[in-house]
């Protein structure tokens, strides 16, 4: 078996932690009143105090998680914490990729979100507790995110007791994950009965471009039971800080794709052109190529802050009756500061190099100009902060007569929001003007980047002067309320084991909000002389940005600079009011901060009832397992919104037009609803000793993400002269994917604590949503660069004229046309009635009669080395899909494929013996496709190596340390092409060492 891009069978194997790679038996516990999995446990003759495993060594747990599998029924893979605060990593996401099928996304060198199976982490649900999750994050640059995927890095893994991840359907389980159904299970003092607790204290090392900084991470969890043991309070909590450095080259917009026969702006001259002799193997024929409108090398700064917290109070007077009230708490705050030196084409004097087709990729890309091109240097920052709250009671009753009744209820919120006066995501632009020439090689992984400057225009801080900036103020809040009542019984004899049956309301309130100042004032503001100098601090590029095959190049650029953004920001404000007169945008008054301009809301409003049945029976004398279960589910959805009205454009570069909206917005109200019956089917048998046979049936939803569903139609700005002007809307009368899921397995336990398993399943997915481009004009918008006034100003200075000529010339002739600054100097041309329309390529979802099958295998093998201590975990996923993206086809041919596919490997090694563990895991993900919009983005193959140690005293003083990503690997991506690269960052290691005390 051939694994792209990966030597797994001759790197080290690996975990920094015990994963259980398990098919968890459903779990009898309060949140989720789980009454077939209580039957279950009966029919197994499973203690009820054994519902959450506690275990006090590597090799217990995994003995006692493949007991748990092998008696289970259904396909449930699970974590568990080894003790009492003591859960293997220090990330969920981290932990989750150990387990087979299951593979994540990282961002700021962190697991944050998963994919199940090929599926990302729209199409997969979690629950806390068994209770449906709210999920807010502030990501996008642009706009606020509207994800239902929840994000990992919200939530310290110290005061976690497991993860269970539900792959096949049930009519108990909530609905929503396509992919899977994640279940985080946190302590309960009734579960470990007595005076339990646990301290740690953790020092981490991270990359950093300045002196190494050792943060600190401090958790500790208490539980208490009182009054022989009926009632129990827990305590935890965790502070985690984490300063960080981060560099990478990325090119922020690939031109869409061009075919080789097209000849228009942006693409490569045509023979008979004079620049034709500067291209070296120009694509031809059918071929399809992408260049690149800007490239940069970005150096981030992360400044990131977790705080969690949980208490939890239970009350169990009798066997008949219990009580749990609980709260959570976690507080997610990023501080991050990029520093950035880029080009900008614009695609006339260029010179390039190409790979063959049909897909042809750039092995170089140049540009000559005459004096006044810009070289970008860029401050950044990003500070905001991410807040859950959940607070929930469950009351648990069971009566004489075998019946049993749950009733859940929650409210929790996830609200994000900046923490800056500025705003949640702001970039103040400064340049040096005097570029010569410009290149970037791509031949290399990391791509070289190389500028000549004119003299007297050299890198350098007395050199620069402002340009144009942008403030953006996004807001994101998830509110959900939820009630469920579960009942069950227990049959004493017959076909019948257990009966299950319950209803649940959920009420989920979504709130995405943004806007923004700009001045798009990208020709310059200040001279560099009236721009102190003290702004910019020269560092040496190559020296951050090492870890790269091409990082070291003599020919890149030599400097960047750390800028004092917000020193820079208040000056400029004093000087010429970029926060309280920008060019675009309403200021709120209040530091930087704009008014919301686009403000969506969203409910959901549903009620789901299901019916479970477990039943036992013999088949040639080996006792069979079958649970029959139905969910109906009925959904109402209301989407108010209120968006900005576009009334005018301004045209303020060769190749960016301004949109100039209305100052009130306008509101609109649009509503959805759908229903789905949902069964589900799980089977079981042991034909021969120590082997298991498994088959499970289901149909499960996933619902459009919440940007999908948003009423009001936007326009992004700036738009394009000729051709990339975009927009888009949302509609909540999208029904939900729908999946009909097969899964078999076989299981061969031949050790106490070993196993081998097979599994292959089946997803036939309908209902897929995709987006719908249409190119038309809208709210009667003019093209000012296709209008009379440039019209003849080039016609008075011929088509080659510059920009600023043409600006200068319609000012002169015509002054009524032209916006300008605060000093009375002209800033852009108006567009004009009579002006040529500006086209827009507007993005609508849609529910398409498309369908798309994924199937694939799971191979796992967990096997101890007899008393040796060693022990060793493999497993291998492989997941098909019959949907492709073709890279031969342009964006005006529709397209259809289904992203997050990729195979992924997992292979850890491990000791454990006289309070010694040690752990070496290495996690592989093959290249996928990550998502596509006019063109494709794929994520490249990708292997981290872990390790970790410890030592535990009899007195229960633990030592430890820990490694993350090992041997640094990097990571790039890339558009059509291999060589169309759009990210490559070097990889970190991270290192940490602490103490933890256990009672």
């Amino acid at each position: 078996m051939k694994l792209k891009g990966n030597p797994f069978l001759v790197r080290a194997l690996a975990g920094t932690s015990f994963v259980a790679l398990s098919a968890l038996a459903p779990v009898a516990q309060a949140q989720d009143s789980s009454a077939d999995d209580s039957a279950q446990e009966t029919a197994n003759d499973t203690p009820e105090d054994e519902n959450v495993i506690v275990v006090s060594g590597i090799r217990a747990s995994l003995q006692n998680a493949m007991n748990i599998k092998r008696e289970a029924v259904g396909v449930v893979d699970a974590i568990s914490a080894e003790d009492i605060g003591k859960f293997p990593d220090t990330n969920l996401a981290e932990s989750l990729q150990r387990i087979t099928g299951v593979s994540i996304d990282r961002q700021s060198g962190e697991g944050s979100k998963v994919t199940v199976r090929g599926f990302g982490p729209d199409f997969n649900l979690v629950l806390l507790n068994g209770r449906q999750m709210p999920a807010s994050s502030l990501g996008d640059c642009c706009s606020a995110p509207a994800s239902r995927s929840f994000d990992f890095a919200n939530l310290a893994s110290e005061g976690i007791a497991g993860v269970e991840v539900y792959k096949s359907g049930r009519a108990s389980l909530p609905t929503g994950g396509i992919g899977s159904v994640i279940n985080i299970k946190t302590p309960r003092p009734l579960d470990r009965p007595g005076f339990q607790g646990s301290i740690g204290i953790k020092g981490v090392i991270d990359h950093t471009f300045e002196d190494t900084e050792i943060t600190p991470e401090i958790s500790g969890i208490i539980s208490k039971t009182f009054a022989n043991d009926t009632i129990g309070i827990l305590v935890s909590g965790s502070y985690q800080r984490r300063k960080a450095s981060l560099a990478q080259f990325t090119v922020g917009e690939w031109r869409e794709g061009y075919l080789a026969t097209e000849g228009n702006w942006g693409s490569l001259a045509m023979p008979g052109d004079p620049r034709y002799a500067n291209i070296e193997n120009r694509p031809e024929g059918d071929d399809i190529y992408q260049v690149p409108q800007n490239a940069a090398y970005d150096f981030t700064d992360i400044d990131r802050e977790r705080i969690n917290g949980q208490a939890v109070l239970q009350f169990q007077p009798s066997d008949e009756f219990g009580a749990t009230f609980d709260y959570t708490f976690s507080q997610n705050t990023l501080d991050a500061r990029t520093n950035s030196i880029g080009v900008w084409f614009n695609h006339d004097q260029t010179s390039s190099s190409w790979t063959d087709g049909p897909v042809a990729g750039p092995n170089f890309y140049a540009e000559t100009f005459g004096a006044g091109k810009d070289l970008p240097i860029t401050g950044a920052v990003a500070a905001n902060r991410s807040i859950n709250h959940s607070i929930g009671a469950n009351f648990e009753w069971n009566h004489p007569s075998g019946m049993r009744w749950v009733l859940d209820a929650h409210y929790s919120t996830a609200e994000s929001k900046p923490t800056s006066p500025y705003g949640s995501n702001i970039a103040v632009g400064t340049s040096i003007f005097g570029v010569e020439s410009q290149r970037v090689d791509f031949t290399t992984e990391m791509p070289v980047l190389s500028v000549d400057m004119y003299p007297g225009s050299e890198i350098d801080p007395s050199n620069i002067r402002p340009s144009g900036n942008a403030f953006r103020n996004a807001y994101m809040k998830d509110r959900i309320m939820e009630v469920s009542l579960r009942g069950a019984y227990d049959f004493d004899a017959g076909f019948i084991e257990s009966l299950d049956f319950g209803a649940t309301y959920t009420d989920n309130k979504v709130r995405t909000a943004y806007g923004f100042l700009q001045s798009d004032s990208w020709g310059g503001t200040l001279s560099a002389e009236e721009t102190p100098d003290d702004f910019f601090t020269p560092r040496d590029l190559r020296t951050d940005l090492d870890g790269m095959n091409g990082s070291q190049d003599p020919s890149i650029i030599p400097t960047y600079f750390r800028i004092a953004t917000e020193d820079l920001i208040q000056f400029l404000e004093s000087e010429i009011g970029i926060c309280s007169a920008p060019w675009s945008g309403t200021p709120t008054g209040e530091g930087c901060l704009a008014e919301y301009t686009v403000d969506r809301r969203l409910r959901e409003k549903t009620i789901a009832p299901f019916v479970q049945s477990l039943h036992a029976f013999d088949i040639l004398a080996d006792e069979a397992h079958l649970r029959l279960g139905l969910r109906y589910e009925t959904t109402d959805i209301s989407a108010p919104a209120r968006v900005p009205v576009p009334i005018g454009t301004v045209l303020i570069s060769d190749n960016e037009i301004a949109i100039q909206n209305a100052e009130d917005t306008v509101a609109s109200s649009l509503k959805g609803s759908y229903d789905n019956w949902l069964p589900a089917i799980d089977f079981d048998i042991t034909p021969i000793e120590n082997v298991v046979l498994r088959a499970s049936y289901s149909h499960t939803i996933t619902r459009a993400g919440y940007d999908k569903l948003g009423g009001g139609l936007t326009v992004n700005s700036p738009a394009r002269p000729n051709g990339g002007s975009t927009g888009s809307s949302g509609d909540p009368g999208l029904t939900p994917y729908k999946s009909k899921n097969f899964d078999v397995s076989a299981e061969w336990y031949y050790g106490p604590a070993s196993y081998i398993s097979v599994g292959y399943f089946r997803k036939n997915v309908s209902n897929f949503i995709t987006d719908q481009t249409t190119q038309e004009p809208v709210f009667d918008l003019p093209n000012p660069a296709q209008g009379a006034a440039v019209q003849a100003a080039r016609a008075a200075l011929g088509e080659d004229a510059s920009f600023a000529d043409i600006l200068s010339y319609v000012a002169t002739n015509n002054p009524d046309l032209v916006t300008r600054d605060n000093a009375g100097e002209p800033r852009g041309i108006i567009g004009q009635p009579g002006d040529p329309s500006l086209v827009f390529t507007i993005t609508r979802p849609i529910n398409t009669d498309r369908s798309a099958t994924l199937d694939g295998f799971e191979f796992a093998i967990q096997h101890d080395f007899w008393n040796t201590g060693f022990g060793a975990i493999l497993n291998y996923t492989i997941v098909n899909s019959d949907t492709h993206y073709d890279n031969t086809l342009r964006y005006t041919e529709e397209q259809f494929a289904v992203t997050g596919v990729s195979d992924s490997a997992n292979a850890v090694l491990f000791y454990d013996r006289g309070g010694l563990q040690a752990r070496v895991a290495y996690n592989w993900r093959d290249e996928f496709l990550t998502g596509y919009g006019l063109d494709p983005f794929y994520i490249e193959a990708y292997g981290q190596v872990d390790a970790s140690a410890s030592y535990e005293f009899a007195n229960g003083l633990t030592i430890f340390g820990e490694a993350i990503n090992l041997l640094s690997e990097g990571r790039r991506g890339h558009r059509r092409a291999d060589q169309a690269v759009y990210f490559a960052a070097p990889g970190y290691a991270r290192y940490a060492a602490g103490v933890r005390f256990t009672w």
